[in-house]
């Protein structure tokens, strides 16, 4: 489906975060998936401290109706709030800036130094590069060139 001004996950972003920091919630990601008529729109949120699922049943409800007042979804959907959990998501570089000195797993796009996959620590993160020390010292990975990167839960 072709939203105007983008995809519907950059929809609901720009929706929902406004209203996510009003409540005092930081937005991690939005994910849209699942076949027609089975669809899932997940919303992860996180604060210091954490989320309840008192949280999680309360952000549903306002941005629930704030979705479909806008109506942007016009297909049936399911909504889940949900916190990051342990392996949480890393995307963006502020995620990456947070998750330093953290254990990571990250899949590159193509390969770099011959290798797609690397597990370490995050050590270093510069201007659109970051730094996972791994068995055999450091691979510095381009951030754009990133698949998919996760915490490693320790």
């Amino acid at each position: 489906m072709n939203v105007p001004g983008g995809t519907i996950t950059d929809q609901i972003t720009m929706l929902v975060e406004p209203v996510l920091e009003e409540m005092g919630f930081e937005l991690i990601d939005v994910e849209y998936f699942g076949p027609g008529g089975r669809r899932v729109l997940r919303v992860y949120m996180d604060r210091p401290g954490g989320v309840s699922l008192d949280d999680c049943a309360r952000v549903s409800r306002e941005i629930g109706v704030l979705i479909d007042v806008k109506d942007l979804i016009p297909e049936r959907y399911v909504l889940e709030v949900s916190s990051p959990g342990l392996n949480r998501r890393l995307k963006r570089e502020k995620d990456f800036a947070w998750a330093m000195g953290k254990k990571v797993k990250v899949r590159m796009k193509t390969p770099v130094e011959g290798r797609r996959n690397f597990t370490g620590r995050l050590i270093e993160m510069q201007e659109g590069t970051i730094a996972v020390e791994v068995e055999k010292g450091k691979a510095v990975l381009p951030i754009h060139g990133i698949d998919k990167a996760n915490l490693v839960y320790e």
